[in-house]
């Protein structure tokens, strides 16, 4: 192990709200974990921009190496999580989960009692992240097809399973955390 890894575990990311000067990095660090669908940069800067309350980035040593890109379901109260991003810098830290907690105690997504997200079935790293923060929240999880390799894709990309996980009322979230 090197000891830029080992430091690395040593010192604890900054998590907060982007801002519009992130959208850069935040497509850079998108780049890097495979295989997560690249956006443009132009739709990583209104994430940053418009989404900014509902995302979350975690900075190491002044670098972004965790995204997260989530919104409110309009008209509901189900938050919606786009992506979870963590780069190599920070893999092995447990941040994804930290990044979704951080999230769902954000007062922007107070109102939500479902996290939704979509995953593919052979992504093996999202499945054990979400059944992971299902158990840590102590949240049931519960998944479909929702969008379809034929139906939606037109065979080109695989089908993905609407993941719904229950989220805790506020005062039991903070005794999970």
């Amino acid at each position: 192990m090197s000891m830029d890894s080992i430091s690395s575990r040593t010192r604890k990311p900054r998590l907060r709200t982007p801002v519009a000067t992130d959208g850069a990095a935040v497509w850079e660090l998108v780049r890097t974990c495979k295989p997560l669908d690249e956006n443009s940069m132009y739709c990583n800067l209104i994430q940053v921009e418009h989404f900014a309350k509902t995302c979350v980035v975690a900075e190491l040593d002044g670098e972004i190496v965790g995204w997260i890109s989530a919104h409110m379901i309009p008209d509901t109260d189900e938050l919606f999580v786009w992506q979870v991003a963590v780069g190599p810098a920070a893999r092995g830290l447990g941040l994804a989960k930290k990044m979704l907690l951080e999230l769902i105690e954000r007062d922007a997504c107070i109102d939500a009692t479902l996290l939704k997200t979509t995953i593919t079935r052979d992504n093996d790293a999202s499945w054990a992240l979400f059944k992971s923060f299902a158990r840590k929240i102590g949240g049931d999880l519960a998944d479909k097809p929702h969008f379809e390799r034929h139906a939606h894709f037109v065979g080109r990309h695989a089908t993905e399973h609407m993941v719904a996980i229950t989220l805790p009322e506020r005062d039991s979230l903070a005794r999970a955390a």
